[in-house]
């Protein structure tokens, strides 16, 4: 991975204790075929004080699994990073969390959420992944561009929060300078958009940070518009992608991380 200026911290988390209500490690195959498969990490069982969880939801209007975008390889790459650039124990490999899996999506504070362009939950569903919320866990939303994906994002968003405001979040939102001071942002780019001279999707060529807050404040729905972190972590060793797209994502999702273990 290309170099990044470490930032040292110390966080206090909780240990994902083993338990019967847990799910196993398990893979699926990615939406985006051989582009984002990656090898298995040897330590893949190694017992960790924290995971990267990536939320299985239903979709559709896509070929394969929409939340599979940027997986298996993105996640890898980024648990990495989290690994060099600070004192979080993190577990090599990510974990797929499905709402049905009883209360399975308890065990992981972090969840990563990718295309969320099409999403729709039952009522059983939606109302799980709102309880994990206001609990303490932690949504991440990314790589979804333009007016019509906002759109389907917020649809299945609603039915997760059907009354909470979505707000854009201050440059001086605590999320953004947890480890790395990030007031100053831009746009991180959609590989697959170069094509066409351009690295965003539609007509999201703003990139903005939303959110969705408890009722203490916290904010439990980190919304990466017109982004796409995944991207960034999966192409981080890729020449032909930015690094400054890289080393955005990387940081931004760092702090995600330690906010979601911190507040």
């Amino acid at each position: 991975m290309r170099s990044i200026r470490p930032a040292r911290v110390t966080v206090a988390v909780a240990a994902c204790a083993i338990a019967l209500a847990q799910m196993p490690f398990r893979t699926y195959e990615p939406m985006e075929g051989a582009a984002s498969e990656a090898e298995l990490p040897g330590d893949f069982n190694k017992k960790t004080e924290f995971v990267l969880g990536r939320l299985m939801y239903p979709s559709s209007g896509w070929r394969g699994a929409a939340w599979t975008v940027d997986y298996p390889r993105g996640d890898r790459t980024f648990a990495s990073a989290i690994r060099r650039l600070t004192l979080v124990d993190v577990r090599s490999v990510e974990q797929p969390v499905s709402p049905d899996d009883g209360d399975d999506i308890y065990y992981w504070p972090y969840l990563h959420v990718g295309l969320p362009t099409s999403w729709h939950f039952t009522d059983a569903q939606s109302g799980k992944i709102r309880d994990y919320l206001l609990r303490g866990g932690f949504l991440m939303v990314d790589s979804f561009f333009g007016t019509q994906e906002w759109l389907g994002f917020e649809r299945g968003m609603r039915q997760i929060f059907p009354n909470r405001d979505i707000e854009d979040l201050p440059d001086s939102d605590p999320i953004f300078h947890g480890v790395f001071n990030m007031e100053k942002r831009i746009q991180v780019g959609n590989w697959h958009s170069q094509r066409f001279g351009r690295w965003y999707r539609a007509d999201g060529d703003v990139p903005y940070w939303r959110g969705i807050r408890d009722d203490h404040g916290r904010v439990v729905v980190a919304i990466n518009f017109n982004n796409d972190l995944g991207d960034s972590w999966q192409l981080a060793d890729n020449p032909a992608y930015p690094e400054k797209f890289s080393s955005m994502g990387i940081r931004l999702g760092v702090n995600y991380v330690v906010y979601s273990l911190t507040h």
